[in-house]
Protein backbone atom coordinates (compact mmCIF):
# COMPACT_ATOMS: atom_id res chain seq x y z
CA UNK A 1 0.00 0.00 0.00
CA UNK A 2 0.74 3.55 -0.49
CA UNK A 3 1.32 5.35 3.00
CA UNK A 4 -0.14 8.69 1.58
CA UNK A 5 -3.12 6.83 0.34
CA UNK A 6 -3.53 5.86 3.86
CA UNK A 7 -3.04 8.73 5.26
CA UNK A 8 -6.04 10.28 2.89
CA UNK A 9 -8.06 7.29 3.67
CA UNK A 10 -7.79 8.01 7.25
CA UNK A 11 -7.83 11.27 7.20
CA UNK A 12 -11.27 11.32 4.64
CA UNK A 13 -13.03 8.47 6.54
CA UNK A 14 -12.67 10.36 10.14
CA UNK A 15 -13.89 13.81 8.07
CA UNK A 16 -17.18 12.11 7.21
CA UNK A 17 -17.68 10.57 10.57
CA UNK A 18 -17.96 14.41 11.47
CA UNK A 19 -19.90 15.44 8.72
CA UNK A 20 -21.84 12.74 6.94
CA UNK A 21 -25.05 13.13 8.66
CA UNK A 22 -28.37 10.71 7.59
CA UNK A 23 -29.59 14.11 6.12
CA UNK A 24 -27.31 13.82 3.60
CA UNK A 25 -25.74 10.10 3.45
CA UNK A 26 -27.42 8.12 0.47
CA UNK A 27 -28.55 10.82 -1.66
CA UNK A 28 -28.65 10.60 -5.34
CA UNK A 29 -30.06 11.78 -8.45
CA UNK A 30 -33.46 10.63 -9.60
CA UNK A 31 -33.44 12.44 -12.54
CA UNK A 32 -36.53 14.73 -11.37
CA UNK A 33 -35.24 16.49 -8.44
CA UNK A 34 -37.26 18.68 -5.84
CA UNK A 35 -35.44 21.71 -4.57
CA UNK A 36 -35.09 19.82 -0.83
CA UNK A 37 -33.28 17.47 -2.92
CA UNK A 38 -31.00 20.50 -5.10
CA UNK A 39 -31.05 21.82 -1.13
CA UNK A 40 -29.02 19.01 0.98
CA UNK A 41 -27.46 18.42 -2.28
CA UNK A 42 -26.08 22.13 -2.31
CA UNK A 43 -25.51 22.04 1.37
CA UNK A 44 -23.40 18.90 0.72
CA UNK A 45 -21.56 19.88 -2.10
CA UNK A 46 -20.66 23.11 0.12
CA UNK A 47 -19.10 21.02 3.06
CA UNK A 48 -17.15 19.42 0.27
CA UNK A 49 -15.74 21.95 -1.26
CA UNK A 50 -14.79 23.68 1.91
CA UNK A 51 -13.02 20.71 3.13
CA UNK A 52 -10.99 20.17 -0.17
CA UNK A 53 -13.03 16.57 -0.80
CA UNK A 54 -15.37 17.98 -3.86
CA UNK A 55 -12.75 17.51 -6.15
CA UNK A 56 -9.74 15.67 -4.25
CA UNK A 57 -7.74 15.44 -8.00
CA UNK A 58 -7.96 19.08 -8.89
CA UNK A 59 -4.81 21.40 -8.17
CA UNK A 60 -5.03 22.97 -5.02
CA UNK A 61 -4.81 26.66 -6.32
CA UNK A 62 -8.52 25.42 -7.81
CA UNK A 63 -9.67 24.16 -4.60
CA UNK A 64 -8.70 20.39 -4.96
CA UNK A 65 -6.16 18.69 -3.26
CA UNK A 66 -3.68 17.45 -5.83
CA UNK A 67 -4.35 13.99 -5.01
CA UNK A 68 -2.46 11.27 -6.64
CA UNK A 69 -4.26 8.29 -8.53
CA UNK A 70 -4.24 6.10 -5.55
CA UNK A 71 -5.23 8.56 -3.60
CA UNK A 72 -8.00 9.28 -5.87
CA UNK A 73 -8.54 5.09 -5.47
CA UNK A 74 -9.10 5.54 -2.19
CA UNK A 75 -11.22 8.28 -2.20
CA UNK A 76 -13.29 6.61 -3.84
CA UNK A 77 -13.77 3.78 -2.21
CA UNK A 78 -14.24 5.66 1.41
CA UNK A 79 -17.52 7.51 -0.14
CA UNK A 80 -18.77 4.54 -1.25
CA UNK A 81 -17.77 2.45 1.77
CA UNK A 82 -20.10 5.29 3.77
CA UNK A 83 -22.83 5.81 1.12
CA UNK A 84 -21.56 9.53 0.94
CA UNK A 85 -23.08 11.12 -1.66
CA UNK A 86 -20.35 12.72 -4.20
CA UNK A 87 -20.39 16.58 -5.54
CA UNK A 88 -23.94 17.49 -7.28
CA UNK A 89 -21.64 18.32 -10.90
CA UNK A 90 -21.22 14.29 -11.52
CA UNK A 91 -20.05 15.59 -14.88
CA UNK A 92 -19.06 19.15 -14.84
CA UNK A 93 -16.20 18.02 -11.85
CA UNK A 94 -14.56 15.00 -13.50
CA UNK A 95 -15.14 16.16 -17.58
CA UNK A 96 -16.36 19.30 -17.89
CA UNK A 97 -13.74 21.11 -15.47
CA UNK A 98 -10.51 19.67 -16.47
CA UNK A 99 -11.40 20.93 -19.98
CA UNK A 100 -11.65 24.75 -18.48
CA UNK A 101 -8.55 23.95 -16.81
CA UNK A 102 -6.47 22.47 -19.67
CA UNK A 103 -8.50 25.29 -22.60
CA UNK A 104 -9.98 28.28 -20.60
CA UNK A 105 -8.64 31.46 -20.66
CA UNK A 106 -7.94 32.76 -17.31
CA UNK A 107 -11.22 35.18 -16.96
CA UNK A 108 -12.95 31.99 -18.22
CA UNK A 109 -10.99 29.72 -15.15
CA UNK A 110 -11.72 32.70 -12.94
CA UNK A 111 -15.70 32.81 -14.16
CA UNK A 112 -16.81 28.81 -13.76
CA UNK A 113 -14.91 26.68 -11.92
CA UNK A 114 -15.36 27.77 -8.19
CA UNK A 115 -19.16 27.89 -8.78
CA UNK A 116 -18.85 24.35 -10.82
CA UNK A 117 -16.69 23.24 -7.77
CA UNK A 118 -18.98 24.14 -5.16
CA UNK A 119 -22.25 23.03 -6.73
CA UNK A 120 -23.77 26.20 -7.26
CA UNK A 121 -23.82 26.20 -10.70
CA UNK A 122 -24.57 22.78 -12.53
CA UNK A 123 -23.50 21.74 -15.75
CA UNK A 124 -24.47 19.33 -18.71
CA UNK A 125 -22.73 17.97 -21.67
CA UNK A 126 -24.00 19.02 -25.37
CA UNK A 127 -22.57 16.37 -27.42
CA UNK A 128 -24.54 13.41 -28.92
CA UNK A 129 -26.99 14.33 -31.15
CA UNK A 130 -29.89 11.94 -33.16
CA UNK A 131 -27.45 10.92 -35.80
CA UNK A 132 -24.27 11.93 -33.86
CA UNK A 133 -23.90 9.37 -30.75
CA UNK A 134 -20.84 6.84 -30.75
CA UNK A 135 -19.89 8.62 -34.24
CA UNK A 136 -19.43 12.03 -32.80
CA UNK A 137 -17.51 13.63 -35.31
CA UNK A 138 -20.83 13.42 -37.93
CA UNK A 139 -22.44 16.35 -35.37
CA UNK A 140 -24.11 18.66 -37.24
CA UNK A 141 -25.12 21.47 -34.90
CA UNK A 142 -23.99 24.25 -36.30
CA UNK A 143 -22.45 27.67 -35.27
CA UNK A 144 -22.14 30.83 -37.42
CA UNK A 145 -19.97 33.84 -36.54
CA UNK A 146 -22.25 36.83 -36.92
CA UNK A 147 -20.04 39.92 -35.40
CA UNK A 148 -19.08 39.20 -31.45
CA UNK A 149 -21.54 36.55 -31.40
CA UNK A 150 -21.97 33.01 -32.81
CA UNK A 151 -25.46 32.19 -33.51
CA UNK A 152 -26.58 28.38 -33.08
CA UNK A 153 -28.84 26.06 -34.16
CA UNK A 154 -29.57 22.59 -33.71
CA UNK A 155 -30.44 19.58 -32.04
CA UNK A 156 -28.77 18.11 -29.12
CA UNK A 157 -30.25 14.44 -27.29
CA UNK A 158 -29.61 12.59 -24.21
CA UNK A 159 -28.15 15.15 -22.32
CA UNK A 160 -27.68 14.19 -18.93
CA UNK A 161 -28.53 16.98 -16.59
CA UNK A 162 -30.23 19.07 -19.40
CA UNK A 163 -33.71 19.65 -17.51
CA UNK A 164 -31.19 21.03 -14.23
CA UNK A 165 -28.20 22.28 -15.74
CA UNK A 166 -27.41 26.23 -15.45
CA UNK A 167 -24.33 25.51 -18.56
CA UNK A 168 -23.94 23.50 -21.19
CA UNK A 169 -20.12 22.49 -22.84
CA UNK A 170 -21.48 22.64 -26.06
CA UNK A 171 -20.39 21.00 -29.51
CA UNK A 172 -21.21 22.44 -32.37
CA UNK A 173 -19.68 22.77 -36.43
CA UNK A 174 -18.20 26.07 -37.51
CA UNK A 175 -16.97 24.89 -40.59
CA UNK A 176 -19.17 22.46 -42.50
CA UNK A 177 -16.50 22.52 -45.50
CA UNK A 178 -13.54 21.09 -43.59
CA UNK A 179 -11.49 18.13 -45.23
CA UNK A 180 -11.96 15.94 -42.38
CA UNK A 181 -15.42 16.29 -40.27
CA UNK A 182 -13.61 16.78 -36.60
CA UNK A 183 -11.23 19.88 -38.20
CA UNK A 184 -14.96 21.59 -38.70
CA UNK A 185 -15.76 21.43 -34.34
CA UNK A 186 -15.79 24.33 -31.98
CA UNK A 187 -16.62 24.59 -28.46
CA UNK A 188 -19.01 26.84 -26.45
CA UNK A 189 -19.38 27.18 -23.07
CA UNK A 190 -23.27 27.94 -23.40
CA UNK A 191 -25.42 30.11 -20.65
CA UNK A 192 -28.40 27.71 -20.78
CA UNK A 193 -30.59 30.21 -20.05
CA UNK A 194 -30.13 32.08 -23.37
CA UNK A 195 -33.15 33.00 -25.29
CA UNK A 196 -33.85 30.22 -28.10
CA UNK A 197 -33.06 27.73 -26.08
CA UNK A 198 -35.44 24.96 -25.43
CA UNK A 199 -35.40 21.54 -22.91
CA UNK A 200 -37.68 18.74 -23.08
CA UNK A 201 -36.59 16.19 -20.52
CA UNK A 202 -36.56 12.47 -22.02
CA UNK A 203 -38.77 9.87 -19.84
CA UNK A 204 -37.00 6.39 -20.16
CA UNK A 205 -38.47 2.92 -18.93
CA UNK A 206 -37.52 3.68 -15.62
CA UNK A 207 -39.85 6.72 -15.22
CA UNK A 208 -36.56 8.78 -15.27
CA UNK A 209 -36.36 12.23 -16.81
CA UNK A 210 -32.54 12.81 -16.14
CA UNK A 211 -31.70 12.88 -19.78
CA UNK A 212 -33.25 15.49 -22.28
CA UNK A 213 -33.38 16.47 -25.81
CA UNK A 214 -32.08 20.60 -25.89
CA UNK A 215 -33.19 22.46 -29.23
CA UNK A 216 -31.06 25.67 -30.11
CA UNK A 217 -32.88 27.85 -32.12
CA UNK A 218 -31.08 31.30 -33.42
CA UNK A 219 -29.11 31.04 -29.84
CA UNK A 220 -26.67 33.99 -29.84
CA UNK A 221 -23.25 32.65 -27.78
CA UNK A 222 -20.59 35.30 -27.17
CA UNK A 223 -17.37 34.77 -28.60
CA UNK A 224 -16.00 34.88 -25.22
CA UNK A 225 -17.71 32.26 -24.05
CA UNK A 226 -15.31 29.72 -27.09
CA UNK A 227 -13.47 27.03 -25.17
CA UNK A 228 -9.81 27.14 -26.98
CA UNK A 229 -9.52 28.18 -30.78
CA UNK A 230 -12.24 28.13 -33.25
CA UNK A 231 -12.46 24.60 -34.87
CA UNK A 232 -10.13 23.36 -32.32
CA UNK A 233 -12.97 21.31 -30.56
CA UNK A 234 -12.75 17.94 -31.44
CA UNK A 235 -9.11 18.41 -29.03
CA UNK A 236 -11.26 19.63 -26.09
CA UNK A 237 -13.57 16.73 -26.98
CA UNK A 238 -11.44 13.95 -26.59
CA UNK A 239 -9.76 15.89 -23.19
CA UNK A 240 -13.74 15.75 -21.68
CA UNK A 241 -13.82 12.19 -22.68
CA UNK A 242 -10.53 10.96 -21.59
CA UNK A 243 -11.66 12.06 -17.71
CA UNK A 244 -14.83 10.54 -18.11
CA UNK A 245 -13.30 7.40 -19.18
CA UNK A 246 -10.75 7.46 -17.01
CA UNK A 247 -13.46 7.07 -14.34
CA UNK A 248 -13.88 3.52 -15.38
CA UNK A 249 -11.62 2.10 -12.59
CA UNK A 250 -13.99 3.45 -9.71
CA UNK A 251 -16.89 1.27 -11.41
CA UNK A 252 -16.96 -1.67 -9.46
CA UNK A 253 -17.27 -0.01 -6.20
CA UNK A 254 -21.03 0.28 -5.93
CA UNK A 255 -21.90 -2.85 -8.12
CA UNK A 256 -19.82 -4.94 -5.61
CA UNK A 257 -21.44 -3.17 -2.59
CA UNK A 258 -24.81 -4.15 -3.95
CA UNK A 259 -23.86 -7.62 -4.75
CA UNK A 260 -22.79 -7.99 -0.92
CA UNK A 261 -26.01 -6.63 -0.07
CA UNK A 262 -27.44 -9.49 -2.33
CA UNK A 263 -25.68 -11.49 -0.79
CA UNK A 264 -26.58 -10.95 2.78
CA UNK A 265 -30.30 -11.07 2.10
CA UNK A 266 -30.35 -14.42 0.63
CA UNK A 267 -28.83 -15.54 3.49
CA UNK A 268 -30.69 -14.11 5.99
CA UNK A 269 -34.03 -15.34 4.16
CA UNK A 270 -32.60 -19.03 3.82
CA UNK A 271 -32.12 -18.93 -0.14
CA UNK A 272 -28.73 -19.99 0.25
CA UNK A 273 -29.82 -23.48 1.00
CA UNK A 274 -30.93 -23.36 -2.38
CA UNK A 275 -27.78 -24.89 -4.27
CA UNK A 276 -28.47 -23.06 -7.74
CA UNK A 277 -28.86 -19.80 -6.13
CA UNK A 278 -25.74 -20.28 -4.23
CA UNK A 279 -24.16 -21.13 -7.64
CA UNK A 280 -25.71 -17.94 -9.20
CA UNK A 281 -24.59 -16.03 -6.49
CA UNK A 282 -21.26 -17.16 -6.33
CA UNK A 283 -20.85 -16.53 -10.05
CA UNK A 284 -21.72 -13.42 -9.57
CA UNK A 285 -19.34 -12.53 -6.61
CA UNK A 286 -16.45 -14.01 -9.00
CA UNK A 287 -17.45 -11.55 -11.53
CA UNK A 288 -17.17 -8.38 -9.00
CA UNK A 289 -14.01 -9.36 -8.12
CA UNK A 290 -12.81 -9.98 -11.57
CA UNK A 291 -13.78 -6.88 -12.46
CA UNK A 292 -11.79 -5.26 -9.51
CA UNK A 293 -8.98 -6.95 -10.16
CA UNK A 294 -9.25 -5.17 -13.69
CA UNK A 295 -9.59 -1.50 -12.21
CA UNK A 296 -6.86 -2.50 -9.98
CA UNK A 297 -4.72 -3.20 -12.94
CA UNK A 298 -6.05 0.20 -14.41
CA UNK A 299 -4.48 2.06 -11.12
CA UNK A 300 -1.50 -0.10 -11.28
CA UNK A 301 -1.09 1.71 -14.60
CA UNK A 302 -2.04 5.18 -14.04
CA UNK A 303 -0.15 4.94 -10.76
CA UNK A 304 2.94 4.47 -12.64
CA UNK A 305 2.53 7.63 -14.66
CA UNK A 306 1.41 5.38 -18.00
CA UNK A 307 -1.64 7.20 -20.44
CA UNK A 308 -4.82 5.21 -20.20
CA UNK A 309 -4.86 2.17 -22.47
CA UNK A 310 -7.42 -0.25 -23.92
CA UNK A 311 -7.80 -1.75 -20.60
CA UNK A 312 -10.62 0.99 -19.70
CA UNK A 313 -12.52 -0.42 -22.70
CA UNK A 314 -12.36 -4.23 -20.83
CA UNK A 315 -13.49 -2.71 -17.50
CA UNK A 316 -16.19 -1.04 -19.26
CA UNK A 317 -17.47 -4.54 -20.94
CA UNK A 318 -16.81 -6.31 -18.06
CA UNK A 319 -19.46 -3.53 -15.99
CA UNK A 320 -21.90 -3.42 -18.22
CA UNK A 321 -22.61 -7.18 -18.27
CA UNK A 322 -22.41 -7.41 -14.57
CA UNK A 323 -24.24 -4.46 -13.90
CA UNK A 324 -26.95 -6.18 -16.12
CA UNK A 325 -26.55 -9.96 -14.77
CA UNK A 326 -26.69 -8.64 -10.98
CA UNK A 327 -30.87 -7.63 -11.02
CA UNK A 328 -31.76 -10.99 -12.91
CA UNK A 329 -29.84 -12.73 -10.22
CA UNK A 330 -31.54 -10.44 -7.54
CA UNK A 331 -35.33 -11.59 -9.66
CA UNK A 332 -33.58 -15.34 -8.78
CA UNK A 333 -33.08 -14.62 -5.10
CA UNK A 334 -35.87 -12.83 -3.71
CA UNK A 335 -38.41 -13.85 -6.55
CA UNK A 336 -41.34 -11.43 -7.95
CA UNK A 337 -40.91 -8.76 -4.77
CA UNK A 338 -37.72 -8.11 -6.78
CA UNK A 339 -39.76 -6.98 -9.76
CA UNK A 340 -40.25 -3.51 -7.28
CA UNK A 341 -38.68 -0.82 -5.75
CA UNK A 342 -34.64 -0.35 -6.48
CA UNK A 343 -34.07 -4.05 -7.62
CA UNK A 344 -36.87 -3.42 -10.43
CA UNK A 345 -35.56 -0.49 -11.33
CA UNK A 346 -32.26 -1.33 -11.90
CA UNK A 347 -33.59 -4.43 -13.98
CA UNK A 348 -34.89 -1.78 -16.14
CA UNK A 349 -32.09 0.25 -15.97
CA UNK A 350 -29.47 -1.93 -16.76
CA UNK A 351 -31.03 -2.20 -20.42
CA UNK A 352 -28.80 1.41 -20.61
CA UNK A 353 -25.66 0.16 -19.39
CA UNK A 354 -24.65 -1.03 -22.85
CA UNK A 355 -25.23 2.41 -23.79
CA UNK A 356 -24.17 4.74 -21.25
CA UNK A 357 -20.04 6.01 -21.57
CA UNK A 358 -19.45 4.44 -24.75
CA UNK A 359 -21.09 1.80 -26.66
CA UNK A 360 -20.03 -1.74 -26.16
CA UNK A 361 -20.00 -2.39 -29.34
CA UNK A 362 -17.55 0.41 -30.16
CA UNK A 363 -15.38 -1.13 -26.98
CA UNK A 364 -15.33 -4.03 -28.30
CA UNK A 365 -13.79 -2.99 -31.68
CA UNK A 366 -11.48 -1.18 -29.35
CA UNK A 367 -10.57 -4.50 -27.61
CA UNK A 368 -10.08 -6.49 -30.76
CA UNK A 369 -7.82 -4.27 -32.36
CA UNK A 370 -6.03 -2.70 -29.68
CA UNK A 371 -5.95 -5.79 -27.22
CA UNK A 372 -5.95 -8.49 -29.50
CA UNK A 373 -4.51 -7.34 -32.52
CA UNK A 374 -6.88 -8.46 -34.75
CA UNK A 375 -7.86 -6.53 -38.56
CA UNK A 376 -9.51 -2.83 -38.71
CA UNK A 377 -13.05 -3.50 -39.49
CA UNK A 378 -14.45 -1.90 -42.32
CA UNK A 379 -15.35 1.49 -41.93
Amino acid sequence: MDPAADIYRDELRDWLGLHLTDRYRGLHFEGEPDDEWLTRMREWNHRLADAGYAAPSWPVAHGGRAAGVLEQAEHAREMARSRAPGPINALGIPNVAPAIMAFGTPEQQERFLRPLLRGDEIWCQGFSEPDAGSDLASLQCSAVRDGDDYVVRGQKVWTTFGPVADWCELLVRTDPTAARPQAGITCLLVDMTLPGIEVRPLRTITGSREFSEVFLDDVRVPVTARLAEEHDGWRVAMATLSNERGGVATLHLQLRARIGDLIEVARNTGRTDDPVVRDRLAALYSAGERLRYLADRSLARAAAGLPPGPESSVIKVAWSQLGQLLPMVAVDVLGPEALNGTWGESLLHGRSLTIAGGTTEVNRNIIGEKVLGLPRGPR
